[in-house]
């Protein structure tokens, strides 16, 4: 595994909080993996207005990368794209990066984390033995892997090591529109974006912050 991958994400998420934003974010990550594309452009829009020059997500969005939607579960069957893949499309809408490119794919299934009782969620090598990469003829110096929600980052650490082995000299960044606050009772408010790092340490993904 990759041992650091610099990530983002815009807004926040409490599985249990009882306060009025919690219940609003839960409110908001349902919107968000409803895929209703009107949902989707306005999530986007407000990450736009945090990446801006001299904003905070700038740094993941400054030059262009080729945007890299995160595979679902399950193998792709159809042509129908997936969630990580409608977020990108909304975030290309916006001027957020140079194009799509979806030769990450998922080649063996996977339990979807959020179904799974947390010591049954898959591991990142789980994720890693999961998922191929199709080069063909793709290349890009920037790249940025995206997807809905991101909780210890297991799934974005073993995408980010399956391309980084497909292309070594790429710099590769990860963003989430939504990042799982499981481990505080409350959030105070739905927009609360981060730049930080997910770290392999100790045979596991490790989110800061």
């Amino acid at each position: 595994m990759l041992r650091e991958l610099q990530f983002g994400s815009c807004y926040v998420y409490s599985p249990q909080g009882a306060c009025a934003a919690s219940v609003r974010s839960r409110m908001a990550r349902a919107l968000l993996k409803s895929g209703d594309i009107a949902f989707l452009l306005e999530f986007a829009r407000i990450v736009q207005r945090r990446a801006g020059k001299g904003c905070l997500l700038s740094v993941l969005f400054e030059d262009g990368p080729v945007l890299v939607p995160i595979p679902g579960a399950t193998p792709r069957v159809a042509e129908t794209p997936w969630i990580a893949e409608r977020l990108c499309f909304a975030l290309l809408s916006h001027g957020l990066g140079r194009t799509i490119w979806t030769g990450l794919r998922r080649s063996i299934a996977v339990q979807k984390s959020g179904t799974a009782p947390p010591a049954r969620r898959p591991s990142a090598l789980t994720h890693y033995n999961s998922l191929s990469v199709d080069t063909g003829a793709f290349s890009a110096d920037r790249i940025l892997l995206v997807d809905d929600v991101v909780t210890k980052g297991r799934t974005l650490i073993a995408a980010a090591t399956r391309v980084n082995q497909a292309f070594p000299h790429a710099r590769i960044g990860a963003f989430a529109f939504v990042r799982t606050m499981g481990l505080v009772p409350d959030v105070g408010r739905l927009i609360e974006p981060c730049v930080g790092r997910i770290r392999w340490e100790g045979g596991d993904a490790r989110r800061t912050p």
